[in-house]
């Protein structure tokens, strides 16, 4: 199989949804999204079953449920599994079958995406939505009559 011809929509797309997770797993608490992002990562170890390399399929989700149990005490194991993962959507992109047969660059896709989130868990998952509630706090009610009027000077 031929690898699928890519499109900028290829590489932004992904990473916007790498955004939006990072983004939504800011909501989750700790040491709730810890625990959630490791069964997360056992679970897409399954994903390329029947992905076109026939036996060899079955090595990857021994590789990932390993990962995926040590993840749970370490997001440094959970950012290394994804960057295997990545690998495998690399491997599934070039010469295996897409993610998702209706899209072809599908594997590509996900390899942006498991590459980009992978980043996010080896600086450790920082939560980014703590930072600006903390600069909110920080500014009291005058920052936020501030702000509101800020907000209205520019829409007019």
């Amino acid at each position: 199989m031929h690898p699928a011809p890519l499109a900028v929509m290829d590489y932004v797309g992904p990473a916007f949804g790498a955004l939006l997770f990072v983004a939504a797993m800011s909501f989750v608490a700790e040491p709730t999204r810890r625990t959630l992002n490791a069964i997360i990562l056992a679970g897409a170890s399954g994903v390329y079953l029947s992905g076109g390399f026939g036996p060899w399929e079955l090595i990857y989700p021994v590789i990932g449920t390993v990962i995926g149990f040590r993840a749970l005490q370490s997001y440094r194991w959970i950012g290394v599994g994804w960057l295997i993962h990545a690998a495998w959507d690399i491997a599934h992109h070039l010469w295996g079958n897409p993610i998702w047969p209706f899209m072809p660059s599908s594997a590509f896709g996900c390899m942006v995406f498991d590459s980009l989130i992978a980043v996010w868990f080896l600086a450790a998952a920082p939560s980014f939505l703590k930072h600006s509630e903390a600069a909110i706090r920080g500014q009291g009610l005058n920052g936020v009559t501030t702000a509101v009027r800020a907000a209205k000077s520019v829409t007019g």
